[in-house]
């Protein structure tokens, strides 16, 4: 064996991922949301970019009388505002494509407004003034739209401008402060009066007096140490807080387990007054602080539509509203080009335009993506589209991968973060691919989310007299072709939230037993 240093050339083969492909694979996965700001940000950074309004045949006027019209350098020099639509008939099999292109450039009118000449011989524009300008000026610029809307009032906010009013004493102010910072989202103090006394050198008696003043406070129920206490602390308001009422709420874990007669014992009452107790537990709000907290609502908006043909068929069409549509300069890129003075202006140029269109490209390749991989999606889940969840297959990333000639990672980051809209709602791309649980004697597999929904309606079917519990629920299943084990049956339960057969059966008698039955029914309804 010799050591020797000589110079071989080689071949072979390696995948490199460009940052045009790293950039692909980003927006693919985006959500709306996160796509949009995106695109925002790369139409203030890259100034070849521009933003499509109301993209149609008529929808503009040539930007420059007499310039030369914009080309973008997209897709074979055109700007290709498209969309795409996908007709599928579920008793064929077949997918029918088709995508209808606009060829047009589409540029807003920025031409100033004209001039009209006035009495006294003054030019008077017609373009009205930017809001916030004074003297006549058109050079002030307009404050920000978001600069005139108010903020909501955190909680802390809310407790501290009643700390401030409640209290002149600076050290009861600062203890009082430093307990509102510990109130957490829900609106309970978590922290020890101890730890607090002792860090912040007071008396636990004085801690405990302001925590006291805080309690008071609006919401009702505020700086509660646990739940018990955010009860006790709205009934004492409504001067509800008698000696039966103390009795139930100290044993909340016999509400849970709705042992109604224990509860009966406890409080000593009769079932009509237990009833109109556990009615007034129900109407008090268990998390104070969830007013202040709350985040926004954001509403689910569909990626694809979905929706049936005259014919029988599916239509599978891109919501055209939630697709960002730029386009490429080429003119602006003609004249600065040609007055770039230097070699470091021509290559900044020179990478806004590549960039600019792989952005292009990107984005339409996204689109056709997600359209690709919902027709499959469609296509195979067919049966809940025409009959429910009851009708739901399994299905993987693989099937639908190995379907459309696609890798099962291309599936998993297409599915992510989008929305089908359908007739039955608006569901995400995600929720159509649910585990196989096979079938009972050979039987075909079984959807789990169809599993779970037909446990639902066992569940919901029952009787005071016919209380099914696992294993019952294991039989029914079984006689119906589906092959499942206890544990499973347990945990697809848990998941809809659904009590033991011990507390429901508890539930249906007091809903159907005696006279007092239908009282009882309420009682449980209260504690749902």
């Amino acid at each position: 064996m010799s050591l020797m240093q000589r110079l071989e050339m080689r071949q072979g083969q390696a995948l490199v991922m460009t940052p045009q492909l790293l950039q692909a694979i980003k927006l693919l996965q985006l959500s709306q949301l996160d796509l949009a700001a995106y695109v925002e940000a790369e139409l203030e950074r890259n100034p070849l970019l521009e933003r499509v309004e109301g993209a149609g045949p008529d929808a503009a006027e040539p930007h420059e009388s007499g310039a030369e019209p914009r080309e973008s350098a997209a897709f074979e020099g055109a700007d290709e505002a498209w969309s795409g639509t996908a007709e599928l008939d579920p008793g064929r099999g077949e997918i029918e494509t088709g995508f209808e292109t606009r060829l047009d450039n589409v540029f807003p009118d920025d031409t100033p407004a004209p001039a009209r000449e006035t009495a006294s011989g003054d030019m008077l524009s017609l373009t009205p003034a930017p809001y916030g300008s004074t003297g006549g000026s058109f050079d002030a610029e307009a404050p920000d739209f978001e600069a005139t809307l108010t903020a909501e009032t955190s909680l802390r906010e809310h407790l501290a401008s009643q700390l401030e009013l409640a209290t002149s004493d600076p050290v009861d102010r600062l203890i009082g402060g430093f307990l509102i910072d510990a109130v957490d989202e829900a609106g309970y103090i978590r922290e020890s009066l101890d730890g607090v006394a002792e860090r912040l050198g007071a008396t636990l008696d004085r801690v405990a007096g302001i925590l006291t003043l805080i309690q008071g406070f609006d919401p009702s129920g505020v700086g509660a140490r646990d739940l018990a206490e955010c009860l006790a602390i709205q009934l004492r308001e409504k001067d509800r807080f008698d000696p039966a009422m103390q009795a139930l709420v100290s044993r909340l874990d016999l509400v849970a387990k709705r042992d109604f007669a224990a509860l009966r014992r406890l409080c000593g009452v009769d079932d009509e007054d237990l009833v109109e107790m556990l009615g007034e537990i129900r109407r008090l709000e268990p998390k104070p602080g969830r007013a202040f907290g709350a985040s926004a609502v954001e509403v689910l908006i569909p990626d694809v539509f979905v929706r049936p043909a005259p014919d029988g068929s599916w239509l599978v069409e891109l919501n055209s509203e939630t697709l960002p549509r730029v386009l490429v300069n080429q003119s602006y890129y003609a004249r600065v080009t040609r007055g770039a003075a230097s070699d470091t202006d021509k290559a900044f140029l020179s990478d806004c335009l590549q960039t600019a269109n792989w952005l292009t490209r990107s984005l339409e390749q996204r689109a056709r993506t997600i359209l690709k991989v919902a027709t499959e999606i469609v296509r195979q889940q067919d049966g809940f589209f025409l009959h429910g969840v009851t009708h739901l297959r399994p299905l993987n990333l693989k099937t639908v991968a190995e379907a459309i000639g696609m890798h099962e990672s291309t599936v998993s980051r297409v599915t992510s973060n989008k929305a089908i809209g359908t007739s039955r709602g608006t569901l995400e791309m995600k929720y159509f691919f649910t585990a196989a649980i096979p079938g009972a004697a050979g039987a075909a597999a079984h959807s789990s989310e169809a599993v779970r929904y037909r446990i639902k309606q066992l569940v919901d079917a029952e009787t005071p007299d016919d209380v099914l519990s696992d294993d019952a629920l294991v039989q029914k299943l079984r006689s119906e072709g589906v092959d499942i084990a206890r544990r499973t049956v347990a945990k697809y339960r848990e998941s809809l939230r659904i009590p033991s057969s011990i507390e429901r059966r508890r539930e249906r008698y007091a809903q159907g037993g005696t006279q007092g039955g239908s009282q009882g029914g309420a009682a449980a309804l209260a504690l749902r």
